[in-house]
């Protein structure tokens, strides 16, 4: 009896060194120099990443703030009141006085969304208010938004830009200013004028806004 006491008790003690030896293995690995160094504290835990973490989230904003300043200046053009008949007459005298009326841009868009090249217009609309900015930080914020909408290969509304034009505004990136996309606006306003300027004049939709406001008129 005495010798399976003895026994018993060795086996006891052996349990219980295992046991202690076990209960300070995560102990030890929570010490400095081991791969999860400042485990007990959630904060110094991900230091690494907590500044970066609060940029990023800025920069979203930023980013969403910037988005919203170019589409605000490029308003959906159903929102545009009925043109009079005079202003509908002078579209038909140049491109540069149907570009100079609001509601002639709104109904010129509506034109090229039937024609899948609302994105000549919407650019174009982008980089008026674009340079009107005065804030350094706003203009590298709205250009690089401009250019992933506009530019980017990657972009479903891509414009269509030479290659020289995109090299400038490559360049251009490098340091944004409101000169940008000068050359590229000006290409997309030449490409509007030569090609989708001259269809609008001959389409059903102008000549039959002109047929109805003619109608309507008190001198008809």
């Amino acid at each position: 009896m005495g010798s399976e006491r003895m026994e018993m008790r060795k086996r006891q003690m052996s349990v219980q060194q295992e046991t202690a030896a076990g209960g300070t293995g995560p102990a030890q690995q929570g010490q400095p120099g081991q791969a999860n160094p400042r485990g007990s504290n959630a904060c110094c835990f991900c230091w690494c990443c907590c500044c970066s973490c609060s940029w990023n989230e800025d920069r979203e904003e930023r980013n969403r703030k910037a988005s919203h300043d170019v589409k605000e200046g490029t308003a959906d053009c159903e929102e545009s009141p009925t043109p009079t008949l005079d202003e509908v007459h002078t579209w038909g005298q140049s491109f540069d006085k149907l570009m100079g009326c609001p509601v002639g841009r709104a109904a010129f868009r509506l034109f090229l969304r039937t024609e899948f090249s609302e994105e000549n217009m919407l650019f174009w609309m982008a980089c008026e208010e674009f340079t009107k900015e005065t804030n350094k930080t706003a203009i590298e914020e709205k250009a690089r938004v401009i250019y992933e909408d506009y530019i980017s290969i990657l972009s479903p509304k891509e414009v269509s830009l030479d290659s020289r034009v995109r090299e400038v505004i490559n360049k251009n990136m490098l340091e944004p200013s409101i000169h940008t996309f000068d050359d590229a606006q000006l290409q997309i306003y030449t490409l509007m004028q030569r090609d989708s300027y001259p269809r609008y004049m001959n389409s059903p939709a102008y000549r039959n806004l002109l047929k109805t406001l003619s109608e309507q008129s008190p001198e008809s």
